[in-house]
């Protein structure tokens, strides 16, 4: 199966090579974008210096873990962001008369490069924070800093597949899901605790973003020393369960467009 997605994924890549000028000014309009937030959050610790106990790199590192893992569910999740489409035009009709999974289909159906330059701005400040930040790194805590990333990709890789599988009962996509993703992405530029136990609640027990940024940065940062911690963003990866579950309904009930 993965021999066949890179094959999907060198086709994708060509497709868009095909207008290279275009390709770049999109990824470093996309940096750009991604850019301005960095400026948000520079100007504001020119004023405050810091915010509930964490300083500017620290929240810096924070950030680019988050943003790491968003941009690369993005790129590699991005068919579900456009599956109420695939449901409307019938495409969807096509992919379940084909022997893969159709999980693995959609995945397929678009790869979006165009979040490279946000992928890349994930990274500068990534690596800006871990360079600035006074931290004792050990091999523990970069394997919790690895796992932050892969545990944040595969859980708004989840949340896509929610949003596309809400698309079988409404037939269209709900904006407010986007309270959950680009939402969550815009309040994970700091640390979770910052918003107050009624949010860290939330965000621990219902939609697990604190599972991959704020309980194991605290470890990363020195603020506990739970060792536990460290496998706290491979649990998030278990969101997965009841998005695919939601989506193995919709599959079931649905009833094809007619197209």
């Amino acid at each position: 199966m993965l021999k066949l997605y890179g094959k999907y994924f060198s086709i994708h890549l060509k497709s868009v090579m095909q207008y290279k000028g275009s390709f770049f000014a999109t990824v470093i309009g996309s940096f750009l974008t991604s850019f301005t937030v960095f400026l948000g959050i520079f100007f504001l610790f020119q004023r405050f210096h810091q915010v509930e106990d964490f300083t500017y790199e620290q929240v810096l590192l924070c950030y680019g873990i988050m943003l790491m893992g968003f941009a690369a569910a993005q790129m590699f999740a991005s068919g579900f962001k456009v599956f109420d489409s695939m449901i409307a035009n019938g495409e969807f009709d096509r992919i379940l008369c084909r022997p893969r999974n159709e999980i693995f289909q959609v995945l397929a159906y678009r790869v979006d490069f165009v979040r490279i330059g946000m992928l890349l701005q994930g990274v500068v400040m990534l690596a800006y924070g871990l360079l600035s930040c006074q931290v004792d790194w050990n091999f523990p805590r970069v394997v919790t800093v690895v796992f932050m990333v892969i545990g944040g990709c595969v859980l708004f890789s989840a949340l896509f597949l929610l949003d596309g599988s809400i698309a079988f009962f409404t037939l269209q996509g709900l904006e407010f899901m986007n309270v959950f993703t680009y939402g969550a992405i815009e309040h994970g530029k700091y640390p979770l605790g910052i918003y107050g136990r009624e949010m860290l609640t939330f965000c621990t027990f219902v939609v697990p973003y604190a599972l991959v940024q704020y309980y194991p940065l605290t470890y990363v940062l020195g603020r506990s020393d739970n060792p536990f911690f460290i496998f706290l963003p491979l649990v998030a990866c278990l969101f997965v369960i009841p998005c695919w579950i939601v989506w193995r309904i919709g599959v079931r009930r649905y009833k094809s467009t007619g197209s």
